[in-house]
């Protein structure tokens, strides 16, 4: 865990180590903190890939609304537990996430309304989602607010220049599809 990071105009964010080695691992100890921290509305949670010397894995930011509850939350994972993970890698993540330079947010406003097929003009304008882009995309304009996303139930959108921005595919019949798929298949996994 990381002491608080909270420079002026900018909501608190804390960094937590919990030495998770996977994304998977991450969203489970997100939603895990979820509910134990009883985290409020407007709470934004990332996972961050950490790769250092001492370290390969993952760690957790929560960016929380107020000072009140990021008070809180410190008190509840500092006293209810020993510290346990990488201090650098937690405060790693609460920096990055400060700078809004990195982070894959799992829990952010509006995540909630982004089950289903929805119109990519509802996902931006339902969710704290500020901007998507199309990977692989063969026209060089922007996708029509009408475009139906398919969802999957899970839209991972990652800080990038201080926007928080989903990376999307184009799917069939003239969709879209988060870049991220909710169970992936590992590497090399239909052959030995």
């Amino acid at each position: 865990m990381s002491t608080s990071y909270d420079p002026s105009g900018v909501h608190p964010v804390l960094g937590v180590d919990a030495g998770t080695t996977t994304l998977r691992e991450a969203d489970h100890l997100v939603r895990e903190l979820m509910s134990t921290l009883a985290l409020p509305p407007g709470t934004v949670a990332c996972t961050h890939l950490i790769r250092t010397d001492a370290r390969r894995g993952t760690a957790v930011s929560l960016e929380l609304p107020d000072g009140a509850s990021a008070a809180a939350a410190w008190r509840h994972l500092t006293e209810s537990q020993a510290p346990r993970g990488d201090r650098e890698a937690a405060a790693r993540a609460a920096a990055e996430h400060t700078a809004r330079r990195s982070g894959r947010a799992v829990l952010f406003p509006g995540a909630e309304h982004l089950t289903g097929t929805i119109p990519l003009s509802d996902l931006l304008a339902l969710s704290a989602i500020d901007r998507v882009t199309v990977v692989g995309a063969t026209s060089g304009g922007p996708p029509a607010p009408t475009t139906p996303v398919h969802t999957q139930d899970h839209v991972r959108p990652e800080w990038r220049e201080g926007e928080l921005v989903l990376a999307l595919v184009p799917a069939a019949g003239n969709t879209l599809a988060p870049f991220e798929v909710p169970n992936p298949t590992p590497c090399c996994a239909d052959h030995p």
